[in-house]
């Protein structure tokens, strides 16, 4: 029997009234090692729930291979500290999850097929996700309530009503969770207005809602659709996130704070989205795409009541406050900031080229036409594509169909010029040094999209590359994936002096003891990072942020290394771990 039911008007947990106070808290955005830290956090906020996402392309890299249930997606054992916590779980398992995350979650594999309609009926697409969740739902039911784990409810889709109207498609959802032993709640959550609700809801499942404000327009309008059961924010906005060119964005903490009061005086169960938003480490940003191509930054600290770094924020104390009003808050002392590492300076003084470093990599695939990442079978990262142009002279390089996200283009190794999508750049003038020239353009992901009709949109070069109205053929093409570094052959080189061109930057420094710390790099252009081979995502001097955060897990006591590929150029060889964030000019 399922623990959390319902009633006309609210929630009843093993037949006692009760009300949902919850934190949204992803465990593929936080370190593993962070996990108790930040869930006992909630739980001294008064949160008696967290909620989660699961993204589906992480979970299954490879439509034939295992699923993956370690590291930093061992949720399992997220669930279990969950429990231990004394915490609550709103599990939302997709397939789709939007949350700013790369492709919304949808595989890549999944989305390469140009003929699937995706999050519908379409049998290539439910088959697919029939297959993840035979995978999936086995080593999680022991976790849901019903078998005396922290899991009270579960989500059915996401945010169905602002993309599609396939009710055939929502109730093969509902079947398949409830065919593989998920006894507990089910429930649908859709932005506040009558067409979405009413195209994402399901008959007898718990409709709520998604809103940051107007909380009494909003509940009104979510019962108008749905007459009994309680009323609940499934998605209760107190920030958002940022694209790279923007500024920052953050909410008032009073402002967020009264809003709460507003929710929790009507009688409604909460989640807060985000409690905790952690960080897009590694290649899993998403992107938007209206009227043009916006990628979203590594930070996911949305302004949350616990910062990226998981310490307090004036919305932690405020909410706290809030939450008081109308339930037991824990009297234990709110926790302080954790300790940060002393300012310290990395000298970086060993360096590889990129390009030449493309050569010792793995035989490239060779094409007539340059053909897209999704083709390749590279799921993030970039990608090489190497030819030669057989005439000399001024020129016009003409790619059609644009690429996907950015473009350096090199000529002999020269730097001639970038393209980027958001801009619909597709023409670069040059001026070829010699017939025979060698044409590189070094293409990378930024992020896939995960909100819209252009999930799933190809990445790399999007059709054929002319110069002068003849098409270039004979490409080599090589993936960089870079999830293995150790290849890398580094060289002594001037750590004070600059450099132009992509190349890996390499230097180590010491720590004592193990703290947070946040990466600077003034001086540098736009890249990656990593520390230790820990992957903390990509840089760009063009804002907002300015510093990556480095979890305090990731040090060691003792030597540690960091490793940067700028794609630019530096004027530095020099970075800093500072003890305080930077993540830019805010936005109210």
């Amino acid at each position: 029997m399922p623990a959390l039911t319902i009633s006309s008007d609210s929630f009843l947990l093993h037949d006692e009234p009760f009300r949902i106070i919850s934190g949204a808290m992803h465990y593929f955005r936080i370190h593993p090692d962070q996990w108790a830290d930040r869930l006992r956090k909630a739980r001294l906020m008064g949160l008696n729930t967290v909620e989660t996402y699961l993204p589906w392309n992480l979970h299954q890299p490879d439509p034939e291979g295992p699923l993956v249930l370690d590291g930093i997606l061992d949720l399992p054992r997220y669930l279990e500290l969950a429990k231990a916590e004394g915490l609550h779980v709103l599990l939302r398992p997709g397939p789709y999850i939007c949350a700013e995350w790369d492709g919304g979650g949808l595989p890549s594999w999944l989305t390469t097929d140009p003929d699937i309609r995706l999050r519908t009926s379409d049998p290539r697409f439910t088959d697919a996700v029939d297959r993840y969740l035979d995978l999936l739902l086995p080593p999680l039911l022991p976790h849901m309530a019903a078998s005396g784990g922290p899991v009270i409810a579960v989500q059915v889709e996401n945010e169905y009503g602002a993309y599609g109207g396939d009710t055939a498609y929502l109730h093969h959802m509902e079947r398949a969770l409830r065919s593989r032993g998920v006894e507990e709640l089910l429930f649908t959550c859709d932005q506040v207005n009558p067409e979405h609700l009413a195209a994402g809801s399901l008959p007898g499942v718990l409709a709520t809602g998604t809103f940051g404000g107007r909380i009494d327009r909003s509940l009104a309008t979510l019962r108008a659709h749905q007459s009994e059961g309680p009323l609940m924010c499934a998605e209760f906005w107190i920030g958002w996130f940022d694209h790279w060119g923007e500024p920052h964005h953050v909410r008032d903490a009073a402002d967020a704070a009264a809003d709460l009061d507003r929710l929790l005086a009507a009688g409604a169960s909460v989640n807060i989205y985000m409690f905790h938003g952690g960080t897009n480490f590694g290649f899993t940003s998403g992107a938007n795409h209206d009227h043009a191509y916006t990628p979203i930054v590594t930070s996911y600290d949305y302004d949350a009541p616990l910062t990226e770094s998981g310490d307090p924020g004036p919305k932690y104390h405020a909410f706290r406050e809030v939450i008081a009003r109308y339930a037991q808050v824990p009297d234990e002392l709110v926790p302080a900031p954790a300790p940060k590492l002393p300012p310290t300076t990395v000298v970086l003084d060993q360096r590889a080229s990129l390009l030449p470093h493309v050569n010792l990599q793995d035989a490239p695939v060779r094409t007539d036409d340059p053909v897209t990442m999704e083709t390749l079978g590279a799921r993030s990262g970039y990608v090489l594509y190497r030819t030669t142009i057989p005439d000399e002279g001024e020129g016009l390089l003409h790619f059609t169909g644009g690429v996907g996200d950015r473009a350096q283009v090199f000529l002999d190794s020269a730097p001639v010029g970038v393209l980027e999508r958001e801009h619909h750049e597709e023409l670069l003038p040059v001026r070829v040094p010699r017939p025979g020239a060698t044409l590189e353009v070094l293409v990378e992901n930024m992020g896939g999209v995960n909100y819209g009709p252009r999930i799933g949109a190809s990445k790399g070069l999007l059709g054929p590359v002319t110069f002068n109205g003849t098409a270039l053929r004979g490409w080599d093409c090589h993936p960089l994936m870079l999830s293995d570094l150790r290849a890398v052959s580094f060289t002594a080189a001037d750590g004070a002096a600059p450099t132009a061109g992509p190349a890996f930057h390499r230097g180590t420094f010491e720590v004592d003891a193990a703290a947070d710390t946040f990466l600077s790099l003034p001086g540098w252009s736009k890249g990656q990072a990593w520390v230790n081979g820990f992957h903390l995502g990509r840089y760009w001097n063009r804002g907002p942020q300015r510093t990556l955060y480095v979890p305090a897990p990731v040090l060691r006591g003792g030597a540690n290394e960091l490793v940067l590929l700028e794609l630019h150029g530096t004027t530095t060889g020099r970075a800093d771990l500072t003890e305080t964030p930077d993540l830019g000019l805010t936005k109210a």
